[in-house]
């Protein structure tokens, strides 16, 4: 390849999707950025400079197609996509969801997912082959109470990854999923007040009770979501698909969620 591959990241203008952005830049790869915040997308262009942006809403299927639109124009290719944009849907038990919190879960964290799938798949068998990374959750391994919409989401992410990896495997197109475990940073921490509210308890004895869900009794970082993101995607990676990775110390339940 006579130039650096190309790759695109969702929802990465900020926390883990900027973190994996950061990574392929460091990795020589021209890197292509996509966000809702207007804002965080202009901070995160001036901190990497020569990456390429665009304002757009996963959940929008014409906002999504004018994005491929631009990395087409500008790059002629896409070598990897990394599905990362998501929500945290609502915190509440399921007959108190109400169906516009659920329908805006699934049309961000699943719908949003095919919309780019569906738009990087010509790209990437025209550029030879290459990644597709679905940036997943444990909760996808367990059932996770108060939390429906998202853990219904991240369960037919696995699923849409496996058939993907079928499908799309004879074209040289790997595809996995990561499935982190509690990833230090803003999100989590608006998790827990939710989940803290809900339940009368205080934000440290709901983090106290999430990190009891692993082996290891640690939140994960969102270095170790880029780099195995990097490392899929990589050579090394190169017989690796169809794999739902959990990146989490090992989740040894989530029945604790109850206490």
């Amino acid at each position: 390849m006579s130039e650096s591959p190309v790759m695109l990241v969702t929802g990465s203008a900020s926390g883990i999707g900027r973190v994996i952005a950061e990574r392929f830049v460091r990795g020589g790869y021209r890197v292509h950025v996509s966000d809702v915040d207007g804002a965080a997308l202009q901070r995160c262009a001036e901190a990497m400079p020569g990456i390429s942006t665009s304002l757009a809403d996963v959940a929008d299927v014409e906002a999504v197609n004018a994005m491929f639109d631009e990395v087409d124009a500008r790059y002629g290719r896409l070598d990897v996509l990394v599905n990362n944009a998501g929500i945290s849907g609502p915190t509440a038990a399921v007959e108190d969801i109400q169906p516009a919190d659920w329908d805006r879960t699934v049309a961000v964290d699943l719908n949003g997912q095919f919309y780019c799938t569906r738009r990087a798949v010509p790209m990437l068998k025209a550029s030879g082959g290459g990644s597709i990374v679905n940036i997943a959750s444990n909760a996808a391994f367990f059932g996770f109470p108060l939390r429906a919409p998202y853990t219904a989401c991240k369960w037919a992410m696995i699923g849409l990854t496996k058939t993907l990896a079928m499908e799309l495997g004879p074209f040289g197109v790997r595809v996995n999923a990561i499935c982190p475990g509690s990833v230090e940073g803003p999100r989590i921490d608006g998790v827990i007040e939710r989940d803290a509210a809900k339940r009368g308890k205080s934000p440290a004895e709901i983090r106290e009770l999430y990190a009891r869900q692993s082996s290891m009794r640690l939140f994960v970082k969102a270095d170790d979501v880029a780099n195995m993101a990097f490392f899929l995607c990589s050579s090394e990676g190169a017989t690796i698909s169809g794999q739902a990775i959990g990146i989490d110390g090992h989740t040894e339940s989530l029945s604790n969620w109850l206490d």
